[in-house]
């Protein structure tokens, strides 16, 4: 694969994103806010930018031609069906072979069986209302959107990160299928190493239709 698109690409996971799939040898195509353009010109000629909010079907369309993978940062900002809207662009847009490679947090599950704490369910509800309250952010619209993956033929993975700290990497996290797996106990990855699992999941087949769950290994 010689080029890839990443959706989202100015926030910190957009960014770390853009320097892993660097690494890896690939051009890199980088869907951003028009106001957030500022931030990705430290990446010079090495990326292409396309200024448009993510969910922008024409912008991702052009911004998708050519490429052989795509790496949605699938964020639930507003109450207009951000990432609804954002899934719908990429997969629509996106040719048959190329693969989708989509973030999101523990709370999405894509058979019903991950196991939560019950701190961990309340803390979830407790900011989905308030953002809601506030305005800021739906997640109940980010189950909508990996709902739509999920039922999509086209070779997807829907990475669900735990808590994220920032820090240099310290290898490439583990997976599992459910988030209640004892090797997950840790419940944290650094951001740069949640998008580095993302960038190798683009030739990792095994992940072709799985929402695997990532944390760091745990440290003895």
């Amino acid at each position: 694969m010689n080029r890839v698109c990443i959706v989202g690409a100015s926030g910190k996971l957009g960014q770390y994103l853009i320097e892993w799939s660097l690494k890896e040898g690939y051009r890199v195509n980088a869907v951003c806010r028009p106001q957030s353009v500022d931030k990705l010109q430290r990446f010079g000629d090495q990326i292409d930018i396309y200024p448009a909010w993510t969910d922008n079907q024409n912008v991702v369309a052009q911004a998708i031609e050519g490429c052989d993978a795509v790496l949605t940062v699938l964020v639930p900002w507003g109450l207009n069906d951000y990432s609804s809207g954002t899934a719908k662009a990429v997969l629509n847009s996106a040719p048959a072979h190329a693969r989708l490679i989509f973030s999101c947090g523990w709370h999405i599950s894509k058979d019903g069986k991950d196991q939560y704490s019950l701190a961990f369910r309340l803390l979830v509800a407790l900011f989905a209302k308030l953002a809601r309250l506030f305005r800021f952010a739906d997640l109940s619209d980010q189950v909508r959107a990996c709902s739509l993956i999920f039922n999509s033929t086209k070779p997807w993975t829907v990475v669900r990160g735990s808590n994220l700290e920032e820090g240099p990497s310290q290898g490439l996290p583990i997976w599992r299928k459910h988030t209640h797996d004892p090797a997950l106990s840790r419940n944290l990855t650094r951001r740069t190493d949640f998008a580095r699992f993302m960038v190798h999941a683009i030739n990792n087949n095994e992940l072709v239709h799985q929402a695997p769950a990532i944390s760091a290994v745990l440290q003895e």
